[in-house]
């Protein structure tokens, strides 16, 4: 069985396009016909561009191989161009494609890719959510309206949902990390007020940032929201920073999460080694694929540390985190869309299932899914705009911040 076709989807979400702009879905044939499905988490270039380094990597590094020697294709890519080193947009590349060849192994031995993995360690894998306004809510509105943000909760917890996450902290900008407006610090504790009067002690409150302060800001923040007792503080600091993770947490009794933005074990073993971090939030689709991620959760359990994989894109990157999540001792939980996102069960054909809080092990085999390309195709992204971006302009300590939470708006091209 060897590797043979390569076959791309660049999907965008309808409206409101909760899971960002586009989805880059990948599809690998191998020359006795099996087929199996990816996505990659990785928007640093354009489609166009990302489209040719998937091409590039595929190519150069996968096409005529064994789908099982994922290792050896793994260790080629890393390697590329002399670099043996985490690069976002390659590995990127690399993780949709090395997904989709876990789907074809699972669907060669007619087993579940969980089965794979060492088996089922969970039977059942708990789920969070954003909190994300009605249909005929303005979204502008909700994402700075801690009482529109509590209803959400409250919705949340009735579905069936233990833990929430919201981020009234922004803005998110290109310039690094800064100091809080004194009236961010104040919405952030308002939010945190309101959601925990909500929800009382049926969910935990998931305090979201996107590495947008300077330490001694983060810092500020954290001890401001401790009273609420969040269950965790994502990425209060910039993701390079990693050093400077050590020093929050020694400041703030809010247990830090990160790893959205970070690639490899070698970024996350930095991250353990220093210490601060005990809950980590890979990306499937850029960490290097669900094999990488297997061996941070194992390096992540001799530090006593959690995993609670990431989610902003699409259901086959959620389908991996499932299979990656039910097969490790160490789960936290894992990230949603909603109780599965209207337009990502449709693009699968509602074939991963979520109950009362929690996701359900496929037991198909592969990913055990069932992905629409008709679907896919119908739905082609056209623009030019980055799955996120962060905004230019900086914080403004005169006026106030507005800013958009984790959703770009639906007329974002």
């Amino acid at each position: 069985m060897k590797l043979r076709d390569l076959e791309i989807f660049t999907v965008a979400p309808p409206a409101p396009g909760w899971g960002g702009r586009y989805w880059t879905f990948v599809k690998l044939t191998t020359d006795n016909g099996i087929v199996g499905y990816g996505e990659c988490y990785a928007s640093t270039v354009g489609p166009r561009a990302m489209d040719a380094v998937i091409h590039d990597v595929f190519e150069r590094h996968m096409l005529g191989e064994n789908p099982e020697n994922i290792e050896l294709m793994y260790r080629r890519a890393y390697s590329a161009g002399f670099t043996q080193r985490p690069d976002p947009t390659v590995m990127g590349a690399f993780s949709g494609l090395e997904i989709a060849c876990w789907d074809i192994l699972g669907k060669a031995r007619d087993r579940p890719v969980w089965a794979l993995l060492g088996g089922m360690m969970n039977e059942k894998v708990r789920s969070y959510t954003y909190l994300y306004p009605e249909a005929g809510e303005i979204p502008a509105d909700f994402w700075v309206n801690p009482d529109m943000a509590a209803e959400a909760a409250a919705r949340c917890v009735s579905q069936g949902f233990t833990a929430v996450k919201f981020d009234p902290a922004g803005p998110y900008t290109i310039r690094g990390g800064h100091e809080p407006a004194m009236s961010d610090i104040s919405r952030s504790v308002e939010f945190c007020k309101k959601i925990r009067e909500a929800v009382g002690d049926k969910a935990d409150l998931l305090f979201g940032t996107h590495g947008q302060f300077t330490t001694p800001g983060a810092i500020r923040l954290g001890v401001a929201i401790e009273p609420y007792n969040p269950l965790w503080y994502e990425e209060p600091i910039p993701p390079d920073n990693l050093a400077e993770f050590a020093e929050v947490a020694r400041s703030v009794r809010v247990p830090l999460a990160t790893g959205e933005r970070l690639t490899t074990k070698a970024e996350f073993g930095a991250l353990l080694r220093h210490g601060g971090v005990k809950i980590l939030q890979p990306a499937l689709g850029r960490v290097g694929g669900i094999w990488e991620a297997k061996k941070i959760a194992a390096m992540a359990e001799v530090y006593n540390a959690e995993m609670a994989p990431h989610l902003y894109a699409g259901p086959v990157e959620w389908a991996a985190n499932v299979h990656f999540a039910v097969s490790i001792p160490n789960i936290l939980m894992a990230e949603t869309i909603q109780t599965g996102g209207d337009f990502h069960l449709k693009l699968i054909k509602n074939s991963l299932k979520w109950e009362d809080g929690y996701i359900l092990p496929p037991t198909a085999p592969g990913l055990g899914i069932e992905f629409d390309e008709d679907v896919a195709r119908a739905h082609p992204y056209t623009g030019t705009a980055l799955h996120l971006q962060m905004q230019e302009a900086p914080c403004d300590y005169r006026h106030g911040n507005r800013f958009e939470g984790g959703a770009p708006a639906p007329t974002s091209v």
